[in-house]
């Protein structure tokens, strides 16, 4: 009896971590320098101390939209204990991405990639080529990716309102 209880528990233990964290955690964050809007690089290693908000997404999703206006306001609470990146693939580009940090208001630090950063993070294989966004890693201040979320409608707190705090909250202490 005993040993089914310790059994039984270590298997609901190990069912919790692994829902808890997406199937993309649990790793070392893939390093990269991408360049943003003004051709500046920016590497993930300058990041190391801060929790990053690392965003893959495209300007014409509008889950992306709403998420990005969460991204800004946690940015503003949080300062400078995290740091907020979008990264964007093609067929997005400096007119699109300009186009649509100017039409919504939005001031955050978005890096062009030609897939193979968003690939490494997302694990793009050709048996599993494809992805849906919004997707964003939790990445830890060792630079360990501790959480990774894709939309769904059962983490809608998530990505348009407070629930994000509550992720952030856990890995500022």
């Amino acid at each position: 009896m005993r040993r089914w209880l310790i059994l039984s528990l270590s298997i609901l233990s190990l069912t919790v971590t692994a829902w808890s964290a997406g199937s993309l955690s649990n790793r070392r964050a893939p390093g990269f320098s991408l360049s943003d809007l003004s051709l500046q690089q920016h590497d993930l290693y300058k990041y190391r101390g801060k929790v990053v908000i690392l965003n893959v997404m495209k300007t014409d999703c509008s889950h992306c939209l709403s998420f990005s206006k969460n991204l800004s306001r946690v940015e503003e609470k949080y300062s400078r204990r995290i740091q907020v990146i979008d990264i964007v693939i093609p067929p997005d580009n400096q007119n699109s991405v300009q186009k649509y940090l100017v039409e919504n208001g939005l001031s955050q630090l978005v890096l062009f990639d030609c897939g193979q950063v968003a690939a490494s993070y997302l694990k793009i294989t050709p048996q599993n080529p494809s992805f849906d966004t919004p997707h964003f890693f939790v990445i830890d201040q060792e630079g360990w990716i501790q959480d990774d979320y894709g939309y769904n409608a059962l983490n809608d707190s998530i990505f348009k309102g407070e629930g994000l705090d509550k992720v952030i909250d856990k890995y500022l202490k």
